[in-house]
C-alpha cells in the first residue's frame, strides 16, 4: 500500500525531502536545487530547512510534467536534473554520473540510472521498475514486471521463472533496477511534456514510456551506490534503519 504525506515523514529529526534536498545539494555537478511541489506544507518544511521551493499546479500528470513548469523559466540550454522527492538516500556521485552521462552523450534525450537486484522479492515487488538496455547503454523497455524473461531457466522449473531464481540466485544479475533519476536538456523536457499520455504509459504508470514510445534516446548508467525510494511504510522503516547505523557509526 502506498504511503500517504511520505515527503513529510520525519527520518532522524527531519523531513523526508529534506535529506533527498540535502542529498542533491551535495552533488558537484549541481547549481541550484528546487522542490517543485502543489504542497504547500512540503513548501514550508522545505523553506524552514533553508532550501529553495515553488509551487506548481495541481493538475501535472507525471513529475516531469511538473518539473516542466519550473524550467519553463530556466536558462535555454540549461540541464534539468530530476531527482523523485522519494530518494532520501541518493548518492550525490550517482548524480554526477548522470549528468556528465547527458554532457558527453549528444544522442541521449534523457539520462537515467540503474542499479543492481539484490533479492527475488524485490524483483517481485511491482513498485520496483525493471528497465532492459542495449548494447549502446539505451533504454529499450521499462516495465514493473521482472524482465527480461528467463526462459530456458524457467522452463527448468516448470515454467515458473520465479522458482528458478530462488533455485539459482545468479540469474538475478540480468534484471537492473530503475531509480528515480532522471537527467534531461531543458528543450527536450519541454517538449516531452507536450506529448499526450501514452497507452503504455497509462498501462503502466511510467511517464518515461511516453518518452520511448515517441522515439526518445534515453541513456542508463549504473548508479555509485544502492538507493531506496520510499513508496510504503516498509521502505521507510528501511531508511530509518540506514540513518540510525550511520549515527551509531559516528
Amino acid at each position: 500500500m502506498r504511503l500517504p504525506g511520505k515527503l513529510l515523514r520525519e527520518i532522524a529529526g527531519k523531513p523526508l525531502i529534506v535529506h533527498t534536498l540535502e542529498r542533491a545539494k551535495a552533488a558537484k555537478t549541481v547549481s541550484r536545487v528546487v522542490v517543485a511541489t502543489d504542497d504547500e506544507a512540503i513548501r514550508t518544511a522545505v523553506i524552514s530547512a533553508g532550501g529553495e521551493a515553488q509551487m506548481t499546479s495541481a493538475e501535472h500528470s507525471s513529475g516531469s510534467d511538473r518539473i516542466a513548469e519550473v524550467a519553463a523559466g530556466l536558462p535555454e540550454g540549461s540541464i534539468i536534473v530530476n531527482v523523485q522527492g522519494d530518494e532520501p538516500l541518493i548518492s550525490p556521485e550517482t548524480i554526477d554520473r548522470a549528468v556528465e552521462a547527458m554532457v558527453s552523450d549528444g544522442a541521449a534525450d534523457i539520462v537515467t540510472v540503474f542499479e543492481p537486484f539484490e533479492s527475488l522479492a524485490e524483483l517481485l515487488d511491482g513498485n520496483n521498475v525493471k528497465v532492459v538496455t542495449g548494447k549502446q547503454g539505451y533504454a529499450l523497455y521499462f516495465s514493473r514486471s521482472p524482465m527480461p524473461w528467463p526462459r530456458d531457466a524457467s522452463m527448468r522449473y516448470g515454467g515458473d521463472a520465479a522458482e528458478a531464481i530462488k533455485a539459482e540466485p545468479e540469474l538475478l544479475a540480468n534484471f537492473k533496477k530503475h531509480t528515480g533519476l532522471y537527467v534531461y536538456r531543458r528543450e527536450y523536457l519541454l517538449d516531452f511534456t507536450e506529448f499526450e499520455q501514452t497507452p503504455l504509459e497509462k498501462l503502466e504508470m511510467l511517464e518515461q514510456l511516453r518518452a520511448l514510445e515517441n522515439g526518445a534516446k534515453i541513456k542508463l548508467v549504473e548508479s555509485a551506490a544502492r538507493s531506496i525510494g520510499v513508496d510504503t511504510e516498509a521502505d521507510l522503516e528501511r531508511v530509518r534503519s540506514v540513518f540510525e547505523k550511520r549515527v551509531s557509526a559516528g
